[in-house]
């Protein structure tokens, strides 16, 4: 399959500054549980950076929507396999999450026919992760990461799993370097890294 092809199937991939690496995303307005956690104050998805700044341009939308729509394609899971190739490092949702057992499982077929790629998908359907790992192993290359609901809570450790590690925000404590990094990731790769249990961000 040609890149060319790749792309027209899944939509194509973006690339976060941030990142070492490129992203699969989709429209931050379609998150299942993130929709109705921006109505809660003091929840992690209050202030969605998905749904401001560049993000809030007609053509990323126009490609978030295309990239969500994509999906149903028969021959997704080839098409993204064929576009991370051997890419080092890879990111799932920048912006938006997952939409059903079916697409975690469908990521989780392009983790295993991308060996070489660490993959790091952050995710809020803790639901969704709960039923789709109870039945099927986690790649190895896959580390999911939970996010927290609320602002300076933690994920229950009961939802944690082999392959299912989590992640927060706080105001007065964060591990993550980004913000002495000029917001980049730079040389830390802890989210990536499944033995790091929890990853803690600092509030935005």
């Amino acid at each position: 399959m040609t890149t060319e092809q790749a792309t027209d199937i899944t939509g194509g991939l973006s690339y976060p500054s941030k990142m070492p690496g490129p992203a699969w995303n989709i429209p931050a307005s379609r998150c299942l549980t993130g929709s109705k956690l921006r109505t809660v104050p003091g929840s992690t998805c209050e202030k969605c950076y998905a749904l401001k700044g560049r993000y809030g341009f007609p053509s990323v939308q126009a490609a978030l929507e295309r990239r969500l729509k994509s999906f149903d394609h028969p021959d997704w899971v080839e098409a993204m396999a064929s576009l991370i190739g051997d890419t080092k490092w890879f990111r799932w949702f920048d912006s938006g999450d997952l939409q059903s057992e079916h697409m975690l499982l469908r990521i989780m077929d392009v983790c295993r026919r991308t060996p070489k790629t660490r993959h790091w998908l952050p995710t809020r359907e803790y639901a969704i992760v709960r039923k789709v790992v109870e039945a099927t192993p986690v790649p190895k290359n896959l580390t999911i990461r939970l996010s927290a609901h609320m602002r300076e809570q933690r994920v229950p450790q009961s939802l944690l799993s082999p392959g299912v590690v989590a992640s927060n925000v706080s105001k007065q404590f964060y591990s993550c370097p980004a913000p002495q990094q000029n917001n980049q990731c730079g040389e830390c790769r802890k989210c990536w890294d499944r033995r790091v249990k929890n990853v803690t961000y600092k509030l935005h």
